[in-house]
């Protein structure tokens, strides 16, 4: 039990520097993720010198390390976590499992998982409306022309959708479907809107840092820096300081709170005894 506690605490106060630290510059530095690794291994290789059950609790923490890393890239890979956010998952896997037998520990996983999807579910679309409200005007003119880009693929979403809505006379299932369909199209728009007008910002060349995200490709002599999704390199930097003042950049919404949010709902439902009611 003490050392689950010290794991608690161990990751709550290396996700609250990893918030502070997204928020103030929209990135979270390598040493902060790499070193609650090994000071979560370490702990619980030193900790199970100890233990009369052995180094269950030790190999423990290396298979969570293992999985988190596998998901870990899967969403960086698939563009839905920036490299910061996505070495946090990989980290929290050596601390998260919390017991020394294996299937528990899935469990926890899993349970972290479908909150932590909830929790940016929930958390995106706020930020997202709350941008939108601040930058309301150009969110508005932003909104408009991407109907009008999008038409082709809007009209025949709509069709379809009103298509299968009519089914739904017939299997109430259908009525579900069709609505979402109708307003996929709508969601799509209102993501591009937002991420057109409200994350797209000019920035001085000598304030850039490795991972920011160019919003196109900028030629430099030569030479061009692609707009990739694994940001700029130190060497991209340095090329665009010889050619470049200014420059466009795309910038993500922090995500670490929500990583904060999830691991302290996970501890609660652990701790106040929810998790045996709903598991």
């Amino acid at each position: 039990m003490i050392g689950i506690i010290f794991l608690f605490f161990l990751a709550l106060i290396w996700i609250v520097f990893a918030v502070v630290q997204d928020l103030r510059k929209r990135e979270i530095a390598n040493w902060l993720n790499f070193s609650l690794i090994v000071f979560a291994l370490g702990f619980r290789f030193f900790y199970s010198i100890f233990s009369e059950n052995g180094f269950g609790f030790f190999y423990q923490g290396l298979l969570g390390l293992v999985i988190f890393l596998l998901l870990g890239n899967l969403l960086y890979y698939g563009k839905v976590f920036a490299g910061g956010d996505a070495k946090l998952m990989i980290a929290l896997g050596t601390v998260l499992p919390f017991s020394e037998g294996f299937l528990i520990n899935l469990e926890f996983f899993s349970v972290f998982f479908i909150v932590f999807l909830l929790v940016g579910a929930l958390y995106s679309l706020t930020s997202s409306i709350v941008l939108s409200l601040k930058n309301f005007h150009k969110f508005r003119k932003e909104f408009s022309n991407q109907a009008r880009k999008n038409k082709e693929f809007i009209i025949p979403a709509l069709i379809l959708g009103l298509i299968i809505m009519v089914l739904g006379f017939l299997e109430s299932l259908f009525l579900f479907m069709g609505i979402l369909v109708f307003i996929l199209p709508y969601v799509y728009i209102y993501a591009k809107a937002v991420d057109e007008s409200c994350m797209i910002k000019k920035v001085k060349v000598n304030e850039l840092t490795e991972g920011d995200w160019l919003y196109k490709d900028v030629h430099v002599g030569k030479n061009v820096i692609k707009a990739t999704w694994g940001g700029l390199r130190k060497q991209d930097i340095n090329q665009l300081k010889k050619k470049h003042q200014l420059v466009l950049i795309r910038q993500g919404i922090p995500f670490s709170p929500v990583f904060l949010i999830s691991f302290l709902i996970l501890i609660y439902l652990w701790k106040s005894g929810l998790w045996n009611l709903l598991f």
